[in-house]
Parts: C-alpha cells; sequence; structure tokens
C-alpha cells in the first residue's frame, strides 16, 4: 500500500524549477552597490525555453483536465494562450537585442524563410515556430488576440 505524498514532496522537478526562477530573479535584482545587470540573447533564449516547456506542461494538464472537469480546464487553456502570448514578446524582445557577433547584429527578426545564422537565433526561431505550430491548433486567432479589462471612453 503506497501512503500519500506530503505536498513539499509532490512534483520535485517542478519546485527546483521555480526555485530556479526565483533565485535567478533575485540575482537579476540591483542592489545599492550595483548597477543593473543588462539582459543578453542567450539569457532569452534560455528563458523561451522553459516557458515553451510550461506551454506543453499547461497544454497537457488542459487536456487531461477539461473530461473531468469542463471549467477548469477552460482556465488552464486560456492560462496557456496567455502563456503563449508572453512567450511570443520574450521571442520579439529576443530578436531587438543586439546580436553577440557581427554575423548576428543584422538579425532583427525571424526569417522562416532562410536559416538563421546559428545559435542562438537558430534554436530559439526553431522552437518558437514549433511551438506557434502546436498553439494554433488548438486555438483561434481571436483566442490569441490579447483582452484587455479597462474601459474605453
Amino acid at each position: 500500500m503506497t501512503s500519500p505524498m506530503r505536498p513539499d514532496d509532490a512534483h520535485p522537478y517542478l519546485r527546483a524549477a521555480s526555485a530556479g526562477i526565483r533565485h535567478h530573479a533575485r540575482t537579476l535584482a540591483p542592489s545599492d552597490a550595483d548597477t543593473p545587470k543588462s539582459v543578453d540573447r542567450l539569457h532569452l533564449d534560455v528563458l523561451h525555453a522553459h516557458l515553451t516547456a510550461l506551454l506543453q506542461l499547461l497544454d497537457r494538464l488542459a487536456d487531461n483536465t477539461r473530461p473531468p472537469y469542463p471549467a477548469a480546464g477552460r482556465h488552464l487553456a486560456t492560462a496557456h494562450s496567455r502563456l503563449w502570448q508572453a512567450t511570443t514578446e520574450v521571442h520579439a524582445s529576443f530578436h531587438l537585442l543586439p546580436g553577440t557577433t557581427e554575423a548576428n547584429a543584422g538579425t532583427s527578426s525571424c526569417h522562416p524563410e532562410r536559416l538563421p545564422e546559428g545559435p542562438p537565433v537558430l534554436t530559439i526561431c526553431q522552437r518558437h515556430l514549433a511551438a506557434g505550430h502546436v498553439v494554433r491548433r488548438k486555438t483561434t486567432p481571436t483566442d490569441l488576440r490579447p483582452r484587455t479589462t479597462a474601459c474605453v471612453r
């Protein structure tokens, strides 16, 4: 007979990933003596990889939750759409930062018709295109459009 898991023991890898992100956010926080740390393309590439992994997790959670609990599944699907919007913005930010080499300096956007110059441009663009394909199979353009709660006068 198996004993139920304590909440502290549940999903150890997900908990470790969250702890890693919290640690990274603390190291980026400026202290009084430090100058603000800037973000580079490699940093955004790693963050994009994390966000796309979260997209996969949310997608599976929504699919598994939807049959027994339709309302909860819809909320998870909505969270998936919002996370895709965040992932898209990280990808766009990546292309707005200067490249690390002269060959990458002119890369300001994705060009699916040609291969990017190499890592990290190659990896983030391929990952983003693959994730976008999956997202677009399950959502409509209206679902992906950001909604605001602000009143328009």
